[in-house]
């Protein structure tokens, strides 16, 4: 009886949904429509210019750690029981190299977190991936002023660092290590060993792939990056090249197997839920430059002067809107010329890259509710702090 109860009020409430959906001419009906249409925009707009270049391959990076990265290497850099100061270096700067956004860095940590590295590194690179993107980070000096850059970069490493140790402590590495541990099996002892120089050969390859493909075109015509960028696909290519031979000739059948099986398994995990978080982002905060249901003048409104509040909401909806790399500079310039605050601004930047509704979904299904949680409140609380210092000196 209880059970029919269920069902009978689930049919009441989606009937009562559909009943008063606001799809007529007012107000309230066109803005939602623009949403519906700026939640499919968003999610066309991603698979356009994400999906292919930016997930593929940090798909098949994520099953490659999966698979032919020993489990007792990952925990030797990354574990508990690590050098802190190397791991949480390298996981605190990673952003340089990989240059991704907040939705792209997700196969990668599910790959290093499921081998064995602890809570602090793993959401240390998390953060940071997206974080210190090195262009990202020009772009900002030169278009919004060097001081706002300077704060960018030393903030995101800064704040890799604080939240990668916060986490550690909260939810002890050793408990996760000991995990992995115990489902360290025969295969992980019985993998066929190869040298060191090939790995770094296969993983490079792949890295080189996901960075040269989506590197954008850098704003000054004359400078080191325009010649890199003019190269792009050249670099791309010879790194393709490359990583079929390594395919062709240093792996197994069995192991290319397991290879895309693992990486199969990390698309299951990750895209259903990145691609409803998008669908919802759109519907709620639209495109840059479009309406959707939440008008960019509210946002506008809350985020002018310097208060806890205005720094906090900047946070908030940085965190939940979705940011493809390198848009949030034009993003930015626009908000701040419409009167937002240059400590809202730093908060947003701090926040915004790093994460968003889809990247949340996602980190839920690989490390739980709780820890989540815990790392959202850690990376809005900070930037929110940052940009009340921030603002009060600029």
């Amino acid at each position: 009886m209880r059970n029919e109860l269920k069902k009978i009020l689930i049919i009441a409430v989606v009937f009562l949904a559909v009943y008063f959906l606001p799809i007529g001419e007012s107000p309230a009906g066109i803005r939602f429509r623009n949403g519906l249409f700026e939640a499919f925009a968003l999610l066309n707009e991603y698979a356009r210019k994400h999906v292919l270049l930016c997930l593929v391959p940090a798909f098949f990076i994520a099953g490659g750690i999966s698979v032919f990265l020993s489990q007792a290497s990952v925990i030797r850099y990354f574990g508990a029981k690590a050098n802190r100061w190397l791991s949480y270096s390298i996981a605190s700067v990673s952003g340089t190299i990989l240059a991704v956004c907040s939705c792209t860095i997700l196969p990668l940590f599910a790959g290093i977190y499921s081998r064995g590295a602890g809570i602090g590194p793993a959401t240390a690179f998390l953060y940071s991936g997206p974080a210190i993107n090195v262009l990202a980070i020009i772009l900002t000096a030169r278009v919004l002023g060097m001081e706002l850059g300077i704060a960018r970069a030393i903030g995101a490493i800064s704040f890799g660092i604080t939240i990668g140790l916060t986490m550690s402590i909260i939810f002890r590495d050793n408990q996760h290590q000991n995990n992995q541990a115990d489902s360290f099996n025969s295969e992980d002892l019985q993998k066929p060993s190869r040298p060191l120089w090939q790995e770094i050969v296969f993983f490079g390859s792949m890295v080189g792939i996901l960075v040269f493909a989506n590197l954008s075109k850098p704003s000054s015509d004359n400078s080191f990056w325009m010649m890199i960028f003019n190269f792009k696909w050249f670099i791309t290519l010879a790194c393709l090249i490359l990583l079929a031979y390594t395919i062709a000739f240093w792996f197994k059948k069995g192991e290319l197997t397991t290879w895309v099986k693992s990486t199969w398994e990390f698309v299951w995990l990750i895209m259903p839920m990145l691609f409803f978080g998008i669908l919802i982002a759109g519907f709620l905060m639209g495109r840059p430059d479009h309406e959707a249901v939440i008008p960019s003048s509210w946002v506008v409104g809350l985020v002018g002067g310097n208060s806890i509040w205005s720094n906090l909401f900047a946070s908030v909806v940085g965190a939940f809107m979705y940011f493809a790399t390198l848009t949030e500079v034009p993003i930015l310039q626009g908000l701040i010329g419409a009167g937002m605050g240059k400590g809202p601004a730093l908060a947003l930047l701090l926040a915004g890259p790093a994460l968003s509704l889809p990247n949340m979904l996602v980190i839920r299904q690989v490390i739980g509710v709780k820890k989540t949680v815990v790392f959202i409140t850690l990376v809005i609380s900070l930037s929110t702090i940052a940009g009340l210092i921030y603002g009060a000196f600029f």
